[in-house]
């Protein structure tokens, strides 16, 4: 018999004017709350009622957490911004187009219109075996169903896998490192600022998890400094359906030219491992070379070397190989 999972199960329905009192509600609460802030992971979960909070925090009320601010140094977006405010913002648009593009991928227009930045980062894994309640390692069970000889794996890790094999689903995440962003969070000891990077994690150091958020902490805010403004920018996201689809892999890269050489560059793929992934040997291996098909085609078979896989996404190897290779040549260039 067919289970029905439409009922969400009960909690507290916690609602903060400030992002101290949000903060202290999820001190208080420890494991037993739960975050929200668009809300389009958190009903996924709730609906099929897999995870089952016993306090639900909604964001919703609290402004400050809201809008895009110039700073002495960049600007700063607060994590409850929507990703329609974030792609359709001239200063976004101008310095740090990146961004613009990568959002504005993100699933509908209705999905971008309610989805926050922040949420974007911190959704949880995707992987529909997690997803669906099965008991695998990263629920606590001890196996990892999509990497068996039965394991459907088509959009899993082809690196970076412990146990684990799901990918991080998250558009922004690649072009906020590349753009060297800072994630900003309130917690119970204070403020924390961390790179963009150093956000997420992977199975190795915390399989349950894939940002270093604990319980009492409250991603606030996401500073990206003037450092990478007006540089040469690109990204671009492969997936199945045009909309409505998390990434099969997306790739973004921010340059300096010089002459048409590479004088310093970021470059970060998403959707080939359990965390974002930032391409430094391939950084290294293309500054002070010309930004062209030559230079993009070593850099996609270095991007790619120590690749791992699985019975059914050996596509990914390939499909990364030339998403690199565009990042750096350019599409035109590099087809």
């Amino acid at each position: 018999m067919a289970v029905i999972r439409d009922v969400m199960p009960a909690f507290d329905l916690l609602q903060p004017g400030s992002a101290a009192d949000a903060q202290k509600l999820l001190e208080q609460n420890g494991e037993d709350a739960w975050v929200m802030a668009g809300g389009l992971d958190s009903f996924d979960w709730l609906k099929d009622r897999i995870k089952k909070p016993k306090v639900l925090v909604d964001l919703s009320g609290v402004e400050e957490l809201k809008g895009i601010r110039a700073t002495s140094d960049g600007v700063e977006i607060g994590a409850m911004t929507t990703l329609t405010e974030i792609a359709n913002h001239p200063a976004i648009q101008k310095d740090y187009g990146v961004l613009a593009q990568a959002v504005e991928l993100v699933a509908s227009p209705q999905i971008r219109n309610q989805g926050t930045l922040g949420g974007n980062v911190s959704q949880d894994a995707r992987c529909w075996y997690y997803r669906g309640g099965w008991p695998c390692y990263r629920a606590g069970g001890n196996i990892c169903y999509a990497d068996t000889p039965v394991g459907r794996n088509r959009e899993h890790a082809i690196f970076g896998a412990d146990r684990c094999v799901a990918v991080h689903p998250s558009d922004s995440a690649p072009a906020l490192i590349v753009l060297d962003a800072k994630f900003v969070m309130q917690t119970p000891k204070g403020e924390r600022v961390v790179a963009a990077e150093d956000y997420f994690v992977g199975p190795e150091t915390d399989i349950t998890r894939l940002n270093i958020l604990q319980p009492g902490d409250l991603l606030t805010a996401i500073r990206i400094p003037a450092t990478w403004a007006g540089a040469k920018f690109y990204f671009e996201k492969v997936r199945d359906r045009n909309v409505w689809d998390f990434p099969l892999m997306n790739v973004a890269s921010a340059m300096k030219l010089s002459g048409g050489t590479i004088s310093d560059i970021r470059i970060a793929v998403n959707a080939a491992a359990p965390k974002p992934m930032r391409l430094k040997a391939v950084e290294d291996a293309a500054r002070g070379k010309p930004a062209n098909a030559e230079t993009g085609e070593m850099a996609g078979k270095l991007a790619v070397e120590g690749a791992v896989p699985l019975q059914y996404n050996g596509y990914k190897i390939p499909l990364m190989r030339n998403l690199v290779k565009r990042a750096i040549a350019g599409e035109q260039e590099a087809a």
